[in-house]
């Protein structure tokens, strides 16, 4: 007995010398340039999270934070990479509920949004548009619900990939509105946006960031807004809950580990990206885009992505996107 109390006596102080160990290595974190790796192309809403966060944690940790962008697939190619990273923290994506959405659509998901990733902190979420080309002449989201249900002609929509966020957001806008477009996919909101001003697709629902330069240009429509109320950059267009009221839409950007990366990198980040989302300069350029920042810590974040996979598993049942 007196051997067996010595045995776990040295594994309890083992335990809290690893425990020390681990916090005094997060606070020497990180020891190399940190990648942010985004799911899209260049100009996306993630990638402008992404930079605008980025540079500021570059300041803070006293290292570079590259960011690179691995799009296609919905954003499945750049969260594949990140799941199989080293889990020391020195490798992270900046996600939006595309990690999600993916993973439930695909029939041959790659990875799994809960198990293969350690939540690290939610940076906000984003506010969304339904937009249109001035082409189409078309003015009101009524109008352009009236024009998908007409029949004698396909009606498109498009998203940023098949299993992205903005596939799923689209997909329940269009059960709210009772209309059956089809769906077409682009690598990202830059490619998107083209599309739809264009007119080669009829509307989508881009970031509004991305999007703000075409509406001032007169060439992109907004219809409305996916927000909980009005956007301070387009008072007078109204938002889809007041055309459509049951709709309902889960947005969030935020920073996942590889699975497995240590509690106290996780803790250091989250408190990091919290004093960045404080600095004036970041929350104006934030406004300047209708982005909500809204820091949640790892262990809440962890439990918004777990209800997310919840209600895309019913979306996409409710939809027929998946058996």
């Amino acid at each position: 007995m007196r051997v067996m109390r010595g045995v776990w006596s040295l594994v309890g102080f083992a335990g809290i010398g690893l425990v020390a160990y681990t916090q005094a290595a997060a606070q020497d974190w990180p020891v190399r340039p940190v990648r942010l790796v985004v799911g899209f192309s260049p100009g996306s809403s993630t990638d402008f999270t992404a930079r605008t966060v980025g540079t500021k944690l570059a300041d803070l940790w006293r290292q570079p934070v590259v960011i690179e962008n691995r799009s296609g697939a919905g954003g499945a190619i750049g969260y594949n990479l990140v799941a199989k990273a080293t889990p020391d923290g020195h490798t992270l994506a900046v996600v939006s509920s595309a990690l999600v959405a993916n993973a439930v659509l695909s029939a041959k998901a790659v990875y799994d949004p809960i198990k293969d990733f350690a939540a690290v902190v939610q940076v906000g979420y984003p506010t969304s548009v339904v937009a249109i080309s001035a082409s189409l002449n078309i003015k009101t989201l009524k109008e352009l619900i009236a024009a998908a249900s007409a029949g004698g002609r396909k009606f498109f929509y498009g998203t940023t990939g098949a299993g992205s966020g903005t596939h799923m957001g689209t997909v329940r806008f269009n059960m709210a509105a009772g209309i059956k477009p089809q769906h077409v996919a682009f690598k990202g909101q830059p490619e998107l946006l083209i599309e739809i001003v264009t007119g080669r697709v009829h509307f989508g629902i881009p970031g509004l960031g991305p999007s703000m330069p075409m509406i001032k240009e007169g060439k992109l429509v907004p219809l409305a807004v996916v927000t909980p109320k009005r956007s301070s950059q387009l008072p007078d267009v109204p938002t889809v809950l007041e055309i459509l009221p049951n709709f309902e839409r889960d947005a969030t950007h935020g920073l996942v580990a590889p699975a497995g990366t240590p509690r106290p990198v996780l803790e250091k980040i989250s408190r990091d990206v919290a004093r960045v989302l404080e600095m004036p300069d970041v929350r104006k350029q934030f406004e300047a885009i209708s982005f909500t920042p809204a820091h949640v810590a790892p262990d809440e974040y962890r439990k918004l992505m777990a209800r997310l996979v919840a209600n895309y598993e019913r979306v996409a049942r409710e939809a027929g996107l998946k058996q």
